[in-house]
C-alpha cells in the first residue's frame, strides 16, 4: 500500500512538473490619459524562471508587467519558461475617451509613415549592419554627474591593466573632496585598460576642460571578448538607422549647392543686400517686401526645434553633432533658393491682389510645361494634401501644446487649464491671421526680429559669462564630429544626428517656406531665392548652433534622461537664474509665430484644392483655430506625431520637382547675374542730406 501511495505522488508530481505553461493577464485601462494602458500576467505551469518577450520595447525581458501601452492596440508577448516552453499571447487595452480612440486610430499610421521616412536604405541592400555593438563598457566615476561641483582622484588601482575582471569586481578606489574614499565597481565583464594612472585627478569640475570634454568623467574601459550586441530593454537590437528622409534632403540640398555654383557662398552678401530693401521695387507685384517675406518664412521654421531639438541632438550625438549641423545647414540654403525662385516665378496674382504662389503652382505649372502634366497635377496634389495635415498638426496642435506645456512649467497657476489658454492663443492667432498675408507680414516682421534678438542675446550672454571655456568647448566640436566615442555612434552616428536636427529645423527642401515668399513685391524671381536662402543661416547655423553652444559652454550637453526643451532652460538658469521664465515666454512667442506663418502655408493650399474664394479661406481659418484650442487642451499622441511626419513628408514631391526644373532656376539665375553685374535691376537711391 505504502508502495503505491509513493507512486501516486511520484506521478502526481511529475504530472504537476508537466502541467503545460498557462498565462492569464489583467487588461486595464486606469484613466482616459492616453498611452497609461496596463497588461500584468500571471504564469501558471511550466518550470520558473520565465521570461517575457514584449513586442512594447520599453518593458524588460523580466517583467511580467507591461506599462504605458498604447489604446487601442495590439500588443504581444512571449513567455518562455526555464526550459525552453512558449506561449504567445496578443493583448490590447480597451479605449475609453475619444482622444485615446484618435491615438490609437493614428498609432498603426505613425508606424507606416515612419517606415518610410526612416527607412535605412542602406541597411535594406546590405552595405552596413545597423545593429549597434558595443566592444567595450566604460567605467564612470562612482558619485559624478553633469552639475556635480567635486574633485576626483584615483586614489588606487585594485586589478592590474589588462587583467580579465568579473562583473562586480571591485576594480579601484577612487576620493572626492566633499565625500571621501569609494570603491569602483566593475559593471561587466573583459579585460581592465586604465584611462587614468594612480594619483591622477579624474574630473574637477573647476577644470573647464574636464566639464565641456565628453565623457571626462570616465576611469577605465573593460573590453570585451566578443562584441556584445547592444539592445533595448525588451531584448530588440538597437540599430543605427541613417534614415531616408535625411539621405532625400541633404543629397538634394548638395545637388542643388553644386548645380547652381555655391550660390550659397557666393550670393551671401547680395541677398543681405536685398532683405535689408536696397533693392525693394515699391512698384514690383507682390503683397510684402522681401524682409516681411524672409521673417514670416523664419518665423514658420524658428520654434520649439530649435531650443528642444537641439538639446536632443546634442545628447545623442554630443558636441560633435554641432558641426553636421552647421554644415547642413548650409547647404539647405542652395535649396531654399532653388524653391523660392520657382514660388514667385511660377505665382498666380489676382485682380484684388490676393497671391497664390508655391510648390502647388510651380509643380502643376512647371512640369506641365515639360509635358508632364499628369505627373505634375499628381505631385502638387500631394504636396497640398501633406501641407494642410501638416498646417493643423506640425504647423498648429503641436506648438500649442508644447507651448502650453512650457509655460505650465514654470507659472504652475497655468497647470490643468490648457482650454482656455487654447481659447487665448487662438483668439489672439485668428486677430492676426483674419487679416491675411499683410498682417501675418506686419506682426512676423515685428515679433521675429525682438524674440530672435532676445535669445540670440541671452545666449551670447551665456557664452561670454564662460568665454574661458572657448577652446576647449571647440575642441569638443571638432574632435566630437572626426573622433566621437563608440557610445555616440561613430561618425556616422553624429553626423546623421547633426544632419537630422539641422533638415528638420530649417525646412529646406519641403517647399513651405516658398509659399512665404512667392507674396514678395519683386520683378525678378532669384531675388527671393537670394533672401530665402538666409533662412538656414538664421535658423541653423545662428540659432540652433547657439543654443548647441550654450549647452556645451555650460556642460550641460553631458546630462542624461532629462527632456530637451527642459535641459536648454536649465543650461540658462545655470548662468542666468532668471532666465527659464524668459524663455518659456519665448517658446510661446516662438510657436505663436509659427502658427501664423503656418496658417497661411496651410490655407493656400487648402484653396489650391477647394477653391481660391474668400469664403474658401475663411472656412479654412476658423478650422485652423478651433485645432488651437484642440491642440493645447487634449493630449493628442500619435495624432501629432503623424502631422509633423508630413511636414517631411512634404519633401518628396517637392524636391522631385526641383530636381527637373533646376536647370531653368540655373539660366533664370545666370541672368539675374548678368543685370545686376549691368546695374539694369531696381535700387534705392540714397537721398543726400
Amino acid at each position: 500500500m505504502k508502495k503505491f501511495s509513493l507512486l501516486l505522488f511520484m506521478l502526481l508530481g511529475l504530472v504537476a512538473n508537466s502541467q503545460d505553461l498557462t498565462v492569464k493577464a489583467a487588461v486595464m485601462n486606469p484613466s482616459k490619459n492616453i498611452n497609461d494602458g496596463v497588461v500584468d500576467l500571471q504564469v501558471l505551469g511550466g518550470t520558473p524562471p520565465y521570461s517575457y518577450k514584449w513586442s512594447n520595447q520599453s518593458t524588460p525581458l523580466s517583467s511580467k508587467k507591461a506599462t504605458g501601452l498604447v489604446e487601442g492596440v495590439p500588443y504581444t508577448v512571449v513567455v518562455s519558461d526555464s526550459k525552453g516552453n512558449t506561449v504567445t499571447k496578443v493583448y490590447k487595452v480597451e479605449t475609453n475617451a475619444i482622444a485615446e480612440i484618435f491615438n490609437g486610430t493614428m498609432t498603426p499610421a505613425v508606424n507606416a509613415l515612419g517606415s518610410v521616412l526612416f527607412w535605412d536604405p542602406f541597411a535594406a541592400i546590405g552595405i552596413y549592419d545597423p545593429v549597434a555593438y558595443a566592444d567595450k563598457k566604460l567605467v564612470g566615476t562612482p558619485g559624478w554627474s553633469a552639475e556635480i561641483q567635486d574633485r576626483f582622484v584615483l586614489k588606487q588601482w585594485l586589478k592590474p591593466e589588462g587583467s580579465k575582471v568579473v562583473k562586480g569586481d571591485q576594480i579601484a578606489i577612487i576620493s572626492s573632496d566633499k565625500n571621501g574614499e569609494r570603491n569602483v565597481i566593475a559593471s561587466a565583464t573583459g579585460s581592465l585598460k586604465y584611462l587614468v594612472q594612480e594619483g591622477k585627478v579624474i574630473y574637477n569640475s573647476d577644470n573647464a576642460e574636464h566639464v565641456i570634454e565628453q565623457g571626462a568623467h570616465y576611469l577605465a574601459e573593460i573590453v570585451y571578448d566578443d562584441p556584445i550586441v547592444m539592445t533595448h530593454p525588451n531584448g530588440d537590437p538597437l540599430t543605427k538607422d541613417i534614415p531616408f528622409i535625411v539621405i532625400w534632403l541633404v543629397l538634394g540640398a548638395l545637388f542643388f549647392t553644386i548645380r547652381m555654383g555655391f550660390i550659397n557662398i557666393r550670393g551671401f552678401g547680395h541677398s543681405i543686400d536685398l532683405a535689408k530693401g536696397k533693392y525693394d521695387d515699391p512698384n514690383a507685384p507682390g503683397q510684402v517686401t522681401h524682409f516681411q517675406a524672409l521673417a514670416t518664412a523664419v518665423s514658420g521654421t524658428v520654434g520649439l526645434g530649435n531650443i528642444a531639438g537641439v538639446a536632443v541632438a546634442v545628447s545623442l550625438g554630443g558636441a560633435g553633432a554641432t558641426f553636421w549641423m552647421i554644415v547642413c545647414g548650409l547647404l539647405g540654403m542652395s535649396s531654399k533658393f532653388v524653391e523660392c525662385t520657382l514660388g514667385v516665378k511660377y505665382r498666380d496674382i489676382l485682380p484684388d491682389g490676393r497671391v497664390f504662389g508655391g510648390p502647388m503652382n510651380y509643380l502643376r505649372y512647371g512640369l506641365e510645361k515639360r509635358n508632364l502634366k499628369g505627373v505634375g497635377k499628381a505631385l502638387a496634389g500631394l504636396f497640398a494634401v501633406l501641407a494642410i495635415g501638416a498646417s493643423f498638426g506640425g504647423g498648429n496642435m503641436f506648438q500649442a501644446n508644447q507651448s502650453f506645456e512650457q509655460l505650465a512649467g514654470q507659472f504652475p497657476a497655468l497647470a490643468g487649464n490648457g482650454f482656455w489658454f487654447g481659447v487665448v492663443t487662438a483668439i489672439l492667432v485668428g486677430v492676426v491671421i483674419i487679416g491675411g498675408i499683410n498682417s501675418i507680414a506686419k506682426v512676423t516682421g515685428r515679433v521675429v526680429p525682438i524674440m530672435a534678438s532676445v535669445y540670440i542675446l541671452a545666449a551670447l550672454a551665456v557664452i561670454i559669462m564662460n568665454i574661458q571655456n572657448i577652446g576647449p568647448a571647440f575642441s569638443a566640436i571638432v574632435d566630437g564630429a572626426f573622433s566621437p566615442s563608440a557610445l555616440k555612434g561613430g561618425i556616422v552616428g553624429v553626423l546623421v544626428v547633426g544632419f537630422q536636427r539641422a533638415a528638420f529645423s530649417n525646412e529646406a527642401g519641403v517647399g513651405s517656406a516658398a509659399i512665404a515668399h512667392s507674396t514678395a513685391k519683386t520683378n525678378h524671381p532669384p531675388s527671393e531665392g537670394f533672401v530665402a536662402l538666409l533662412e538656414p543661416f538664421i535658423d541653423t547655423v545662428v540659432v540652433c548652433t547657439l543654443t548647441a553652444l550654450v549647452l556645451i559652454f555650460t556642460g550641460m550637453h553631458e546630462v542624461e534622461g532629462m527632456a530637451g526643451a527642459q535641459l536648454t532652460s536649465d543650461a540658462f538658469g545655470s548662468q542666468i537664474s532668471w532666465f527659464p521664465y524668459v524663455l518659456a515666454l519665448a517658446v510661446f512667442l516662438f510657436a505663436f509665430s509659427t502658427m501664423i506663418s503656418w496658417s497661411y502655408y496651410g490655407m493656400r493650399a487648402w484653396t489650391y484644392l477647394f477653391g481660391k474664394s474668400k469664403k474658401s479661406e475663411m472656412i479654412y481659418k476658423i478650422m485652423f483655430l478651433i485645432f488651437v484650442v484642440i491642440g493645447a487642451s487634449v493630449s493628442l499622441g500619435a495624432v501629432l506625431d503623424f502631422s509633423d511626419m508630413m511636414i517631411l513628408a512634404m519633401s518628396f514631391p517637392n524636391i522631385i520637382g526641383l530636381y527637373i526644373m533646376s536647370g531653368e532656376v540655373k539660366t533664370d539665375l545666370g541672368e539675374y547675374w548678368r543685370k545686376l553685374k549691368a546695374n539694369q535691376l531696381f535700387k534705392k537711391q540714397r537721398v543726400a542730406k
